[in-house]
C-alpha cells in the first residue's frame, strides 16, 4: 500500500503546476494535502476512484488539510476535538480497519517564534490525540510537521539553532513523540542518508543549492514497524517549497 503526503502550499496554485501529472503518476492508495488554502467549493477536483475528505481553515485562504483514499474509511474526524486547537484545519483522522491515518499541518513558531508557546500546547495535546488513538489500533501520522529533528535534516543547522523550525524546544517534543512508540519511517531505512530535503525557501535560489529542511513525515506507530516496507522524499517533484513523502506499507 502506498502513502504520500504533500504540502502543497496552495492546492490551486499547485494544481496550475503539475499535481496532476505526480498524483497520476504515482497512483496511491492514500494521498495526503497539507496547507491546501481555499474553503469549500473553490475548487473542484475529479479524482477518479477516489474518497475526498477536506478539513478548512476559518481564516480564509490559510492552513487547511484533505486526503484522498480509494479505500473507504470507517470513521472519519476532523481536528482533535479540542476548540482552540480546531479553528485552523489542521488535521484529519481516516479509522481504517486495522490503524488510523492522520495527516496534520503543524503550527509554525513564526519569526521571533512569536508563536512558539503556543505550538508547545499544540505539541502535547497533539501527542495525546495521537496516543490515545494508538491505544485502539495503530497510527500513521503524516504532514509538515514544521520540525526538523537533528542536524543532519536540515542544510545550515549552525546558523538556523534558534530559529522557528529548529528550536530545541521543538526538537525535544519531536523526540518525545519517538520516545513515546512512534517511528520517523524514513530515519527507520536511512538513518544516516544526508543532503535529503522536502522543504526549500524560496529565497536565495535555495532549491538550486539544496540548501533545505526536511520537515515533512511519515511516523508510524511501533507496532506496525514489521509492515514498513520503504520510504522515499520525491525531491524531484516541484510545484511547491515542498516536496511529496511516501511510506509504503505491506
Amino acid at each position: 500500500m502506498k502513502l504520500i503526503s504533500w504540502n502543497v502550499n496552495g492546492i490551486r496554485a499547485c494544481v496550475n503546476k503539475n499535481f496532476m501529472e505526480f498524483f497520476n503518476k504515482v497512483d496511491a492508495d492514500m494521498f495526503c494535502l497539507q496547507e491546501t488554502k481555499l474553503q469549500e467549493n473553490q475548487i473542484d477536483l475529479q479524482l477518479d476512484g477516489y474518497y475526498q475528505y477536506w478539513n478548512y481553515a476559518k481564516k480564509k485562504g490559510y492552513s487547511g488539510t484533505a486526503i484522498f483514499t480509494k479505500v473507504e474509511p470507517l470513521r472519519v474526524s476532523y481536528g482533535i476535538g479540542m476548540e482552540e486547537h480546531d479553528q485552523e484545519g489542521r488535521v484529519i483522522t481516516l479509522e481504517f480497519e486495522d490503524f488510523h491515518l492522520v495527516t496534520v499541518y503543524t503550527p509554525n513558531s513564526q519569526n521571533e517564534l512569536k508563536r512558539l508557546d503556543y505550538r508547545m500546547k499544540w505539541e502535547d495535546d497533539f501527542r495525546a490525540y495521537l496516543k490515545k488513538l494508538d491505544e485502539i489500533k495503530p497510527v500513521i501520522v503524516c504532514g509538515d510537521l514544521n520540525v526538523a529533528h537533528k542536524e543532519i535534516d536540515l542544510k545550515n543547522p549552525k546558523t538556523n539553532r534558534k530559529n522557528a523550525g529548529f528550536t530545541d524546544e521543538e526538537r525535544e517534543k519531536f523526540s518525545k513523540l519517538l520516545d513515546e512508540g512512534f517511528i520517523d519511517t524514513f530515519r527507520y531505512f536511512y538513518p544516516d542518508k544526508e543532503n535529503i530535503y522536502s522543504w526549500w525557501s524560496y529565497r536565495f535560489k535555495a532549491r538550486e543549492k539544496n540548501a533545505g529542511w526536511r520537515i515533512d513525515y511519515f511516523c508510524a506507530s511501533e507496532k506496525i514497524k514489521d509492515r514498513l516496507e520503504g520510504a522515499t522524499i520525491h525531491t524531484e517533484v516541484l510545484g511547491s517549497d515542498h516536496c511529496p513523502v511516501e511510506l509504503i506499507i505491506k
